[in-house]
């Protein structure tokens, strides 16, 4: 029987993969990527994430040698104010007014990229920290997309406070460095509470490439960018703090 029945299951034709099947598994997947990166966004948002994709990508292929990696998560009241509005100052000046995406800080880099000297961009912190977490490095519509669907999936689902922690604990301050206070304590021997104005605009400074740019001793950009950082840090005073942990 067990020959025959093996015969028969030789003869009977066997299905085939068709064509027409193929949008209906394109579409199974998409609804399973939207329902990971809802679940992902919304588990990070009281996580902690201890890994990172900018920071996997930086272990695979780092511009440079790295002899240690340094990283130490501390809670958005452990990063001195200085810091935060300085990053605020220096990145995205109208980050409590945005949802996500300041149209007036993209038209004016395009306007700025048409001239051909430089290119600027005009992510917000929100953009940044979306793409520190889940994106790769290149510059492609679909990473630029997927990055804007997480962008929104975090501000709906965060406060600013939250992002703007994840962020500060994330950001890449120089080769190896991540997060506010791990730069505190290599440049500055400091925790980050207690960073001065002054060294919190040095760090801000850097930011646009961070291994490329000396914070301390500062390069002559790093000191006459930071200087900049400082007036607008001015302008902007504390209350902008104050809107960072009363915005929804």
């Amino acid at each position: 029987m067990a020959a025959v029945s093996d015969v028969i299951a030789l003869t009977l034709p066997r299905p085939r993969w068709h064509w027409r099947r193929l949008p209906r598994f394109l579409v199974i997947l998409l609804l399973w990527g939207l329902m990971l990166s809802i679940i992902s966004v919304g588990v990070l948002r009281f996580v902690d994430p201890f890994m990172w994709s900018w920071r996997v990508l930086r272990a695979i292929d780092p511009p440079a040698p790295v002899k240690q990696v340094q990283h130490e998560w501390v809670p958005l009241e452990d990063i001195a104010g200085s810091l935060q509005l300085a990053v605020i100052a220096a990145e995205d000046q109208r980050f409590t007014q945005h949802n996500g995406f300041d149209m007036q800080a993209i038209e004016a880099a395009l306007k700025h990229n048409e001239s051909g000297r430089t290119v600027r961009g005009g992510s917000t912190l929100s953009q940044q920290t979306a793409k520190n977490l889940f994106m790769w490095s290149d510059r492609s519509f679909l990473r630029k997309g997927l990055e804007a669907w997480f962008t929104l999936l975090m501000e709906l689902g965060w406060d600013k406070a939250r992002i703007l922690e994840v962020y500060l604990n994330i950001v890449e301050f120089g080769p190896g460095i991540y997060g506010a206070e791990a730069a505190a304590r290599h440049y500055f021997h400091k925790p980050a509470r207690r960073l001065s104005a002054y060294e919190a605009s040095l760090l801000a400074a850097a930011l646009p490439n961070p291994w490329r740019y000396r914070v301390n001793p500062p390069s002559p950009y790093v000191a006459k960018r930071s200087a900049w950082i400082r007036r607008q840090m001015q302008q902007l005073g504390s209350v902008t703090l104050q809107q960072v942990r009363q915005a929804p």
